[in-house]
This record gives C-alpha cells, sequence and structure tokens, in this order.
C-alpha cells in the first residue's frame, strides 16, 4: 500500500523518508488545508530526498473557486515545479456550484504532463462524486485524495470503497488517517492513504506578546484581497 505523507516543511519530507513513507506531498501552511510551498523548499526537498515528491498547486486558502490572476498563479506553479524536477501536481478546481471545473483543471493537468496528477480534497466538496469520478479519470488524472465527503477517511470509509470501484484511478484516503485507523482502508481495497504524523515542537514562550494569528483573514466563503480604494486613500494621506 502506498503510504503518502503531507510535509509541511524539509525536516517533516526528511522524517517521512526515514519512516518508510513511498513519497511526499509537500505543501505550507497545513492549518488552512496547505497552499503552494516556496520555490526554495522544494528545490531542496527534491534534491534531498530519494523518495517522489509532489507538490500541492493552491495559491491561497479558503474556498476552491479561483480567479483568472489566481489560475495564472497556478499554471506558472506547475512549471515552476516542472523545472525543479517534482514528480507530481496535486491540485484542482471548482466552479462555484461546487462541480469541477472540467475546462480548467484540465488545463492543469495537461500542462503538468508528464507528472503524475492528483486532484485534491477539494473533491470533497464536490456535490456529484460519481459524475466527477468519470470527469476526472477522462481527462488523465490518476489520483484523488479524499476523506469520502467526510470530516475524516475514516468516517467516510464506505464511500472510499464505493469509489474505488468505480473507477481505475487510485483513490487515496486522506483525513484524520493515523497509526490507529491506517489498516481499515487496506482492508477495504484501497491502495493509498494520506497522513501528515504532526506534533508540535520548538517551543517559545509568547506570554505577554501580541499575537501574529489574524482570525480575520481565516475565511473560507471569501477570498481576502487588497483593496483598491482602501490602499488608494491611504496613499493619498500621506503622499
Amino acid at each position: 500500500m502506498l503510504v503518502e505523507v503531507c510535509a509541511n516543511s524539509l525536516e517533516s519530507a526528511k522524517n517521512a523518508e526515514r519512516a518508510g513513507a513511498d513519497r511526499i506531498e509537500l505543501c505550507s501552511e497545513l492549518g488552512v488545508g496547505g497552499i503552494t510551498p516556496s520555490a526554495g523548499l522544494i528545490q531542496l526537498v527534491t534534491r534531498e530526498l530519494s523518495i517522489p515528491v509532489h507538490v500541492l498547486i493552491r495559491p491561497r486558502g479558503g474556498h476552491f473557486t479561483y480567479s483568472e490572476t489566481e489560475f495564472e498563479v497556478m499554471k506558472a506553479d506547475i512549471l515552476a515545479c516542472k523545472n525543479l524536477g517534482v514528480h507530481g501536481i496535486v491540485s484542482g478546481i471548482l466552479m462555484k456550484d461546487f462541480s469541477v471545473d472540467v475546462e480548467r483543471t484540465k488545463v492543469l493537468v495537461e500542462l503538468a504532463k508528464p507528472m503524475h496528477f492528483t486532484f485534491h480534497r477539494a473533491f470533497d466538496w464536490v456535490a456529484e462524486p460519481l459524475e466527477a469520478i468519470q470527469q476526472l479519470e477522462a481527462m488523465g488524472v490518476q489520483t484523488i485524495l479524499t476523506s469520502g465527503g467526510e470530516a475524516s477517511a475514516e468516517n467516510g470509509i464506505k464511500k472510499l470503497a464505493t469509489w474505488q470501484k468505480e473507477t481505475s484511478m487510485t483513490i487515496m484516503a486522506g483525513g484524520g488517517v493515523s497509526p490507529n485507523n491506517a489498516s481499515k482502508f487496506k482492508q477495504i481495497g484501497l491502495q493509498a492513504i494520506h497522513c501528515s504524523g504532526t506534533s508540535f515542537g520548538n517551543r517559545v514562550d509568547l506570554e505577554g506578546k501580541i499575537s501574529m494569528n489574524s482570525a480575520k483573514h481565516l475565511v473560507e466563503d471569501e477570498v481576502a484581497v487588497s483593496n483598491l480604494k482602501t490602499l488608494t486613500s491611504t496613499v493619498h494621506a500621506v503622499k
């Protein structure tokens, strides 16, 4: 069974390889579901690891319906990954009605070739999963990362088993996969699992320090953008 580890740093990636993982999904900011990592991190991980490295192409947190400028960034990131020797891309785009954005996702799949393409957990928001499976298989996607549309893959395990029977693509269980439940996904016939194995360390005492986290930016149904009117007013105030 293939074990993919979602790694957020060079240290995490090295630990995954030492543990016997088969490949890495490299990303940053796990707290928002992951975003595209820096070019420097990609370069170091691909250089220092011997197992395949797949990179998350997601320009921001929040929902999976992207603007044209965000789409251009995603395409540029895929080309950059290709130049850095990455083995696979993890990405995907949805329409506002939560169907797969077939046209633009297909562009990403074609651009990524010959790299492996995984459609990520945007799939868990898809309104018609069986239809989406057919669409993704037709465009050449090789893997779908999903929790079965539930908060955890263990809760969605029946759907995962059903979906795997409907496709030759790899249905990869992800979301709350741990040593306690990993074998369950093998027992139902899946061929891949995805986990992070996250723990926390390197503690710094921040007592008395203001928080740099910003709750107002943790919004899933809207996208933060620098406002032209606000910026113009600020500039005019001091120029």
